[in-house]
């Protein structure tokens, strides 16, 4: 069966579920209604047309001027038919997506991670918290609008014998930089440098 039978094919199973259908690169992308997820992935895992029993991946994609921010994406592959498909759904920040975990018990993992990274919502999951991140983290560092310094830092005070959170300080000592070529070298000496031999050629 090509892409273009296959995309036919899943029209006639899935109608209005379906709201854009492209061929990219070689692989069929679906974009579908967010409430109908788990309907149309028990089709793609179950239909004998398609079989796409193995669930690559589960991703975010994070377009903040959009009414709805968040892009679910969900990868599948079908062994027995040697394909793959994408399949889109959107999604904003308090709006949960019906947990794939019924259909293939590893979303597990890859939605607490979505949840961790970009703070999207999955209802009926098992046991969404974070899962990459330390406790008491503020924020979702794979959005486009976290800062790249985050909001605190972490370590380990010797006095207080425990791990401390801090607010973010960013302090940088003077450096001279000479912006040469690393191969040429610097202008001025490196601490240590002074005792090694000078190269012959090299100004003294």
């Amino acid at each position: 069966m090509t892409l273009e039978e296959l995309g036919a094919h899943l029209d006639s199973k899935l109608g209005a579920a379906v709201h854009v259908r492209t061929i990219t690169r070689g692989e069929l992308t679906l974009k579908i209604a967010r409430t109908e997820i788990v309907r149309v992935l028990t089709v793609l895992r179950d239909d004998p047309a398609c079989r796409f029993e193995v669930l690559i991946d589960i991703c975010g994609v994070d377009f903040p001027e959009r009414e709805h921010r968040f892009e679910v994406v969900y990868h599948l592959l079908s062994p027995r038919q040697n394909q793959r498909i994408r399949i889109k759904c959107e999604t904003n920040d308090d709006t949960p997506v019906p947990s794939a975990v019924g259909v293939f018990p590893a979303a597990n993992w890859f939605e607490r991670e979505a949840y961790d990274m970009y703070g999207i919502l999955f209802s009926d999951h098992p046991d969404l918290r974070r899962i990459l991140t330390d406790y008491g983290f503020q924020g979702y560092p794979l959005r486009k609008d976290f800062p790249l310094t985050g909001y605190v830092e972490v370590r380990y005070d010797d006095a207080q014998k425990r791990v401390v959170y801090e607010p973010v300080k960013l302090t940088q000592e003077f450096r001279s930089f000479d912006f040469e070529s690393p191969w040429e070298g610097t202008d001025y000496i490196l601490p240590g440098d002074e005792k090694a031999a000078k190269a012959p050629g090299k100004p003294q």
